[in-house]
């Protein structure tokens, strides 16, 4: 991941929700900061204080997938990625809304930035 790329993520996710305000959580990766970085104006970034992983959702769902993938053994590689390929499909918008959203990683990262 570098800095074009983000760029190319960020400019893919304003157009696919163009007519709503959309707050993205970072973490300080160095390409989440880069100066070069443009911003659309639909996209405003909540930067996560340093050594937080427990306010960064995304961690409660890696945690989730590897309980998934646990007390399983994997002789090659495609094994392990149809395995996962179906614990992602089974994952439905709810789940990970229950998973990630939880009031106090909002309330947390918004009290860190202001």
């Amino acid at each position: 991941m570098d800095g074009t790329c983000f760029q190319d993520f960020l400019d893919l996710f304003s157009k696919a929700y163009p007519d709503v305000l959309n707050l993205v959580q970072m973490d300080n990766a160095s390409f989440h900061k880069s100066l070069d970085l443009k911003w659309p104006d639909n996209v405003i970034p909540i930067f996560q204080p340093p050594n937080s992983p427990e306010l960064n959702p995304i961690e409660r769902l890696w945690e989730h997938i590897k309980y998934e993938l646990s007390w399983e053994h994997y002789t090659t590689l495609d094994q392990l990625r149809r395995k996962l390929k179906q614990v992602l499909d089974s994952i439905s918008s709810e789940a990970i809304a229950s998973i990630c959203g939880w009031d106090y990683i909002t309330s947390a990262l918004l009290s860190a930035t202001s």
